[in-house]
């Protein structure tokens, strides 16, 4: 086994055992020093490369580039000029997008190759559970601190835009980040919680931190929800009990099945308080929301045991377990039973993080996918040059436009609310969005992503490339936080709970947002597929109320991807409609409205909501199957 001694790290060049590097060197000297990559360094003989003179001829296929993100994305740019043209902004994000090229990408892909591993006992049988992970897990966190990746949606140095331009950073960075951009959400979602909730002194410092542009003050939070019944019934799964300490403070007891970002610096976390008999509430009522850090003064683990990390399909990245908690110290910060009302905020950043990371993925995909056309030569020309190809791209960049804009749109009414200056229509979108937005791009990603790697033929498949990972860890977006199905119920219980007025603010600003474009102009007939889907889906929603809750719960997810459709339609017409939209502008909107824009309505018209049909859904599912009823 050949070994090469780099400083103070050493590497196997038959298994890739690491040591991590002194603390000392920079994360660029990591990087640097860290175990050679074949695919990067091809091995020459003295006469020239391998195989030179062999049979099977000379021809290697070039790799697509990453170049930087920033320059490359003409939308992102157009977007920011027309809603935030801050030369401050651009300056920022064209030198982030050449770190990202020349720095995160390589350290992604090192957190990619060395997942965190759990080390159970020391040298001398002491149980420690310490959970280890590669530097470049560490660098990402500095970096993250340094270019104010949290930090820059509380300092608010651009008003109610700040956090666009805190997504936009995120949305470059997500890509290449080998998964940080995860334990980065659940601390933005921690610090919009504790904000929200008047930062008590037991949580002061730990907003600060979690909002420092310090990488020795900075610190990551955990999200520990999960317990072995899982899922998002939170009210009913939750069996952990915090008993009062004479302090004021509590002791956790309890299991989380499933904890992200278990090496974090704090947590927060659901547990019921018992009553003077012992006796917990049982229900939503019965949570209060705690908060706790997860290590003492001397480093160790604060009265947590890890047991396991999860063996994942995806997002190997992050280490993601399950722990037992063992009298963890920790502060209630909710009022007594107002747990889960106090994570709400919580679940609108996580969700807006999650949406970020799916079309992060899918733009990333789209440039790998068009460099890649420029060089790949087939049938005797570029895949540029074959159109069929091409217009297989387009699908995808239309795709991803009307995403990105739907994303641009949830951040900027959220820089509105933080603001003080959302209007009540507003609020409601804000609140509709939220959940449109992650329930219908975790899907998109999927799809563009996987679509993507066929533009790579044998490539997108090998692991090698590194273009499947973004495949697997895709996959996740429409899983956590809500599977689609929650998130659609979601959004039914959202209309319920307004009466209704989200469903005004929803259709009243749609059609804002077509209005001024002229009969002869050539978006006229997006606009009218978007007019009729509106016109077809008001009608769909009065009759509704007529019918029994049944028929609205099956209609759900049609309802949701209905929603999405129409008002990404809105947003690329009015995005193409601003003086600065250029020809591909004009024609992504076109292309978008030629689908069916109001699914819930077609399926409607096919009997595929009639209460019979529950039925007859259940008899073809189980048609010959033991559990057949």
């Amino acid at each position: 086994m050949a070994l090469l001694w780099l400083g103070q790290q050493v590497v196997s060049t038959s298994n890739r055992v690491w040591f991590p590097l002194s603390r000392s060197l920079s994360c660029s000297s990591r990087v640097q020093q860290s175990w050679t990559d074949s695919r990067e360094q091809p091995v020459e003989s003295p006469e020239g490369p391998v195989f030179s003179r062999s049979s099977i001829g000379t021809f290697f296929q070039d790799k697509p580039l990453l170049k930087n993100p920033f320059l490359e994305d003409a939308l992102l740019r157009n977007y920011l000029r027309r809603h935030l043209p801050s030369r401050d902004v651009e300056e920022d994000l064209t030198k982030f997008g050449e770190r990202i090229v020349q720095e995160v990408d390589a350290l992604g892909l090192e957190c990619e190759e060395n997942p965190p591993r759990l080390k159970h006992f020391d040298a001398w049988g002491r149980r420690v559970d310490r959970i280890l992970t590669c530097p470049a897990w560490a660098c990402m966190k500095e970096i993250s601190a340094e270019e104010g990746l949290v930090a820059a949606g509380y300092e608010r140095r651009y008003g109610e835009w700040s956090r666009v331009y805190q997504m936009s950073k995120l949305f470059l960075y997500a890509p290449s980040a080998g998964l940080y951009s995860c334990p980065l959400a659940m601390t933005d979602g921690a610090a919009k919680v504790i904000k929200s909730l008047g930062e008590a002194s037991s949580v002061e410092e730990a907003f600060q931190r979690l909002t420092s542009r310090d990488p020795k003050r900075f610190w990551t939070s955990g999200q520990w929800m999960t317990e072995r019944k899982g899922g998002s019934d939170v009210a009913s799964g939750t069996e952990t009990v915090a008993w009062p300490q004479a302090d004021g403070t509590h002791k956790l007891q309890g299991f989380k099945w499933f904890t992200s970002a278990t090496d974090a610096d704090m947590t927060l976390t659901l547990a019921r308080i018992p009553d003077k008999d012992g006796r917990t509430k049982q229900g939503s009522g019965g949570l209060s929301l705690f908060y706790a850090e997860v290590r003492d003064g001397q480093g160790n683990l604060n009265g947590i045991e890890v047991q396991r990390l999860k063996d994942k399909l995806g997002t190997r990245q992050m280490p993601t377990a399950e722990v037992l908690l063992h009298g963890l110290p920790a502060h209630r910060i909710s009022e007594e039973g107002r747990g889960v009302a106090s994570i709400a905020n919580m679940l609108t950043l996580t969700r807006i993080h999650n949406t970020v990371s799916a079309v992060a993925s899918m733009r990333r995909m789209v440039q790998l996918s068009r460099e890649y056309a420029t060089k790949r030569f087939v049938f005797g020309k570029f895949l540029k040059d074959h159109p069929l190809h091409v217009q297989t791209m387009a699908r995808m960049e239309v795709e991803t436009r009307a995403a990105f804009l739907l994303l641009m749109e949830v951040c900027r009414l959220l820089g509105r609310e933080e603001g003080g200056v959302a209007s009540d229509m507003e609020l409601h979108l804000l609140r509709l969005l939220t959940t449109v937005a992650k329930l219908y791009t975790g899907k998109q990603a999927v799809a563009v992503v996987s679509e993507g790697l066929e533009c790579f033929g044998g490539q997108g498949y090998i692991e090698d490339t590194g273009l499947p990972r973004m495949l697997r860890d895709a996959q996740v977006l429409s899983i956590w936080e809500g599977t689609t199905n929650i998130l659609a119920l979601d959004v039914l219980r959202c209309i319920s709970k307004t009466s209704g007025q989200v469903l005004d603010s929803f259709f009243a600003d749609v059609k804002m947002k077509t209005l001024g474009v002229g009969a002869d102009h050539a978006l006229r007939p997006a606009v009218g597929a978007v007019n009729s889907a509106l016109s077809t889906l008001e009608q769909f929603m009065r009759s509704a109320v007529q019918r029994p809750p049944a028929v609205m719960e099956m209609a759900a997810r049609d309802l949701a991807y209905t929603l999405a459709r129409v008002y990404m339609g809105a947003l690329l017409i009015n995005h193409a409609c601003w003086d600065g939209a250029s020809q591909a502008d004009v024609y992504a909107a076109l292309r978008w409205c030629e689908q069916d824009l109001c699914p819930v309505v077609t399926k409607d018209a096919r009997s595929n909501y009639d209460p019979k049909t529950k039925a007859m859904d259940s008899a073809l599912v189980y048609e010959g199957s033991s559990l057949e009823t």
